[in-house]
């Protein structure tokens, strides 16, 4: 294709495109098609680790944890922060993110009825919200306002026989050695977290000290926005003294990480396996248009126009109708995932499944994540259909005999 045929051939390519409108409606709503299930698919595969971390972040543990290093080796009060001061003076180096003390120990519950042993976690009732969704999650009852009050998870409520305004006994030994203390049940979390709801024991900062004898904190959470966790721990780890460190939730997860990375390595054979199947669509689509065309490329090919221009033409015409439909594919599925990033209607969805929901570490909310790469992903899906597409139509066309083509049928 050289100088005036080829702008020739390519204006003809573009106006046969609009001229067979319904073949071109039909191609563009395969590719568009192939590319939103890719777009789709990979932003929920993206969006599962995600909603795995924000449950781990907002529930379980918190963005970012500030501890000593010895802690996070040996989660005792012994390796706690007696004085949490040069922690503070990081934070505030690096921007005053929100945060909250935690005070974290083994105790063992007392019912009126039975008994249990759990971790406890001392908060700041107030300073907690800020880092933490538990507060908003109470299902009966109230969150902490003072000492001498405990919050539990429904299911640890349940299995203590324990109800509001019953009163239970917290045992522990630490620093201060052997110490019990009688606290009031105010309120019960119902977070759909199975972490949370069967084991989640919440009690006044001061309380904990006490039993355990430690003046400051085991560990400060700190807010981080989503997916920032790791920026703002590395940062944070620059600004704290030796002995002390940062560490993002992702960190901490222990199996969980390793689950989920796992599965998103089984995620990538299922997403070619449904890039080959867009592939396979697209690419029947195209066959069998030019199939139903042969009588009129044998009417192109009697009025003058070589073999090779006809198959450019073809090759034209299936590259502009594939472009439209990724066009529209783009348009659809971005408007899709935009919208179940910022809208959990996937969640109720997945809450069906029940206690295996739960039991992942994952909340009754789930959003898909927005990415440019989901872009390039259906990008390579449709050049690859439309590229074992392209070889049989250009192949046809240079085999192609005017006088065979008008005879068929």
């Amino acid at each position: 294709m050289k100088g005036a045929t080829a702008m020739t051939t390519a204006r003809l390519a573009w106006r046969n495109v609009w001229r067979h409108r319904q073949r071109t409606y039909l191609l563009a709503a395969v590719v568009a098609y192939a590319s939103v299930a890719t777009i789709f698919y990979w932003s929920m595969i993206d969006g599962y680790k995600l909603s795995v971390l924000e449950a781990h972040a907002r529930y379980v543990l918190a963005p970012v944890t500030v501890a000593r290093t010895a802690w996070f080796a040996d989660p005792d009060p012994e390796n706690g922060m007696s004085d949490t001061d040069q922690a503070l003076a990081a934070l505030t180096s690096a921007g005053s993110p929100p945060y909250a003390p935690r005070l974290r120990f083994a105790g063992l519950l007392t019912s009126p009825y039975l008994s249990e042993t759990a971790f406890l976690r001392g908060v700041d009732p107030v300073a907690e919200a800020a880092v933490s969704r538990v507060p908003a999650r109470i299902g009966k009852g109230r969150w902490l306002a003072a000492p001498g009050e405990v919050v539990l998870g429904y299911k640890l409520a349940e299995r203590l026989d324990v109800r509001l305004g019953e009163r239970l006994v917290v045992s522990t030994a630490a620093l201060a050695g052997p110490r019990s203390l009688g606290l009031e049940v105010v309120g019960l979390v119902h977070a759909r977290v199975s972490t949370v709801d069967d084991f989640g024991v919440y009690l006044h900062i001061d309380d904990a000290r006490y039993l355990t004898g430690l003046t400051g904190a085991t560990h400060l959470a700190v807010n981080a926005p989503l997916g920032h966790e790791q920026t703002l721990a590395r940062r944070l780890a620059k600004e704290l003294p030796a002995g002390l460190t940062a560490k993002p939730v992702w960190d901490l997860v222990g199996p969980i990480k390793t689950d989920v990375e796992a599965g998103k390595k089984l995620s990538l054979p299922i997403g070619l396996l449904l890039a080959l199947f867009a592939a396979l669509a697209v690419t029947s689509t195209l066959i069998v248009s030019v199939l139903e065309r042969t009588r009129e490329f044998g009417v192109i090919l009697a009025l003058g126009m070589d073999n090779a221009s006809l198959g450019w033409m073809i090759v034209l015409e299936a590259a502009f109708a594939t472009a439209v439909g990724w066009l529209l594919g783009l348009l659809l599925g971005y408007g899709l995932i935009y919208y179940t990033s910022t809208h959990n209607v996937l969640g109720p969805f997945f809450q069906l499944s029940g206690e295996v929901w739960s039991e992942a570490g994952l909340t009754e909310e789930f959003y898909t994540h927005l990415s440019p790469l989901y872009a390039f992903y259906s990008l390579i899906t449709v050049i690859v259909s439309a590229l074992a597409a392209f070889f049989f139509p250009a192949l046809r066309a240079r085999r192609l005999q005017a006088a065979a083509a008008l005879r068929w049928e």
